[in-house]
């Protein structure tokens, strides 16, 4: 007799005035599992039963805040492991998993507050974001040994975490991770034997890249000047360089499948005209000086919005300088 069926005779003894319900309905329905209709059913049922009844609902009452907490770091620990270390039974469809689960119990809720303050939770991504890195540039060092794919999943799993650490406010701790193995994920990119090759790990990085102009270009992620100059010249050429390039791969052969996305081209553009446009103006002029030189690579990121407003800036930081000077000599105004 399914648990439906069961419930369907509780219906009946409560129509017949049988109060409170018989101890073995009760009990049926507390040990049996449920599918989501008779739970809908159940729900509806129960506050009629009387008192004996409430045992029914103990599965699906609210969690102590302290054993969500307890439950979400050992799904974070085991969600940012690397594959590798798995016991042979277990398939990379569980990681998957976890990693899904991770992110439901992070939707925002009264829990997910609770959880994502929590600075045993912090620690558990923090030491999980070291871990992908960490998995990450020992992919990239053994390649051709190990297959693409298992760089790619690297960077999809950094993809993944971006979305926790955006949700837990902690994006500054990946665009500062990322920031410091810049110069080692370019070095094998942009590597000459891989020039016809690693397409996919290529589009991937850019994905990466994108999240963390994001952060920085539109602010929620605050990094000093110098360090915001040296983010945007560090993978501004990457950008400018691969774009065209995939265009025209994919242009001279409809089989070829790595594309960059035209949204996450426009967010990058966005982002770092915004980001350009933060900096100090000798920063700005040194940037967009050195794009403009490229005429070959000026469609993208297209930074003509920064161009202009330089310029009119430029123009109106003069116009108020002479002011300062031959007006009334006000010191501040001069600066």
């Amino acid at each position: 007799m399914s648990s439906l069926v069961q419930t369907s005779a509780c219906n009946l003894l409560l129509t017949a005035g049988v109060r409170p319900a018989c101890t073995s309905c009760v009990r049926y329905l507390e040990a049996v599992p449920w599918d989501e209709k008779e739970e809908e059913e159940i729900l509806k049922i129960v506050p009629a039963l009387g008192d004996s009844a409430t045992a029914i609902l103990a599965r699906i009452q609210p969690v102590d805040p302290n054993a969500t907490k307890n439950v979400l770091i050992s799904a974070i620990h085991f969600a940012t492991s690397a594959e590798r270390s798995f016991p042979p039974f277990v398939a990379g469809e569980l990681k998957i998993s976890a990693q899904e689960q991770v992110e439901y119990m992070l939707l925002e809720d009264n829990n997910a507050c609770y959880v994502t303050v929590d600075e045993e939770v912090r620690s558990e991504a923090r030491t999980g974001l070291g871990k992908l890195l960490a998995n990450l540039e020992a992919e990239l060092s053994a390649i051709p040994v190990v297959s693409e794919q298992r760089v790619v999943r690297c960077l999809t799993d950094l993809e993944w975490m971006c979305s926790i650490l955006t949700k837990m406010d902690m994006m500054s701790d990946f665009v500062a991770s990322w920031a410091e193995i810049s110069d080692r994920v370019l070095a094998v990119v942009e590597d000459d034997k891989y020039s016809s090759g690693l397409w996919e790990v290529k589009v991937k990085v850019i994905e990466l890249v994108g999240k963390a102009l994001d952060a920085v270009g539109y602010g929620s992620v605050v990094l000093p000047a110098a360090s915001r100059v040296r983010f945007v010249t560090t993978w501004l050429p990457y950008l400018r360089k691969m774009k065209p390039m995939l265009d025209s791969m994919s242009e001279g052969d409809e089989s070829f499948a790595h594309k960059l996305d035209g949204d996450l081209c426009q967010n990058i553009e966005g982002a770092i005209v915004s980001l350009i446009l933060a900096l100090p103006g000798g920063d700005q002029a040194d940037i967009l000086g050195e794009w403009m030189q490229r005429t070959e690579e000026l469609k993208f990121p297209d930074l003509s919005e920064a161009f202009e407003i330089w310029c009119y800036r430029t123009k109106t930081a003069k116009r108020r300088l002479l002011l300062g000077l031959n007006g009334m000599g006000n010191p501040t105004l001069s600066l």
